[in-house]
């Protein structure tokens, strides 16, 4: 299969609010997608339920060829929350080489996951004492132990330095090389250009589903911001462009 996700007009409910609005997409096996939006439009949803820790009212959600959310799956995804998930009173190698063993894995893999999120330097250091972006690449070293085949990472480089998420980005698409799947979440725009495919999101529709290249050129600019924003205001208006008229 191609495809190592598949989501079918999903639809997630929080109390009287609908969060996600029948989305409908794919994410290819051995690419990096990034999943942009405005805080609050949807993305966090969208990858819980991925995960399958996700309540949803309607659709579905399919994940390397299984349900979301599957025991089988376990050992197969990695996931990265927006709050570092690590344990305090631990090292980072020890948080590493924890979750190295829950996955069934030795300890050279997991000093070679602190590594690969340069925090070599720091293995030592107790996880309570780090800032806060490099507790966020503690989180990130354990999501990557056992060499999982999909990594949701949900907003991976807040509050990391310009040269760090450079790196980081790097590291992100020398596993999509090796054949591993990302599906990268972020609200800032200036990440899309190093994605391989997009997925554009607001208000819990989805409004654009493909390269950056492409998004661009549909929206008739060369900037990925301004293309968002075009987009926004074309999904608003619709087909027809009523909304537009009737604002105006």
């Amino acid at each position: 299969m191609d495809d190592a996700i598949a989501v079918r007009d999903l639809v997630v409910d929080r109390g009287r609010r609908r969060v996600l609005d029948g989305i409908s997409c794919t994410v290819r096996r051995g690419v990096v997608t990034g999943l942009l939006g405005p805080s609050g439009s949807g993305k966090t949803t969208l990858m819980r339920a991925v995960v399958g820790v996700q309540v949803i009212a309607g659709g579905s959600v399919t994940v390397l060829g299984r349900p979301a959310g599957s025991p089988a799956l376990r050992r197969q995804v990695g996931y990265l929350t927006q709050a570092p998930s690590v344990y305090a009173d631990l090292t980072v190698r020890e948080n590493a080489r924890y979750f190295a063993a829950i996955q069934g894995c030795g300890r050279a893999e997991a000093d070679q996951a602190v590594a690969d999120v340069g925090l070599a330097g720091a293995a030592t250091q107790l996880v309570g004492t780090l800032s806060g972006g490099q507790r966020s690449r503690a989180s990130l070293a354990c999501a990557l132990v056992g060499g999982p085949e999909l990594v949701i990472l949900d907003e991976p480089t807040v509050g990391q330095d310009p040269v760090l998420r450079a790196d980081l980005w790097a590291r992100f698409h020398e596993m999509a090389a090796a054949g591993t799947t990302l599906l990268v979440s972020s609200h800032v725009m200036d990440e899309a250009a190093r994605c391989d495919r997009l997925l554009l999101i607001r208000e819990g529709r989805l409004i654009a589903d493909d390269t950056p290249d492409a998004v661009r050129a549909a929206a008739g600019v060369d900037d990925l911001d301004e293309a968002f924003l075009r987009l926004i205001r074309a999904n608003e208006a619709g087909p027809t462009g009523d909304a537009g008229r009737e604002a105006s």
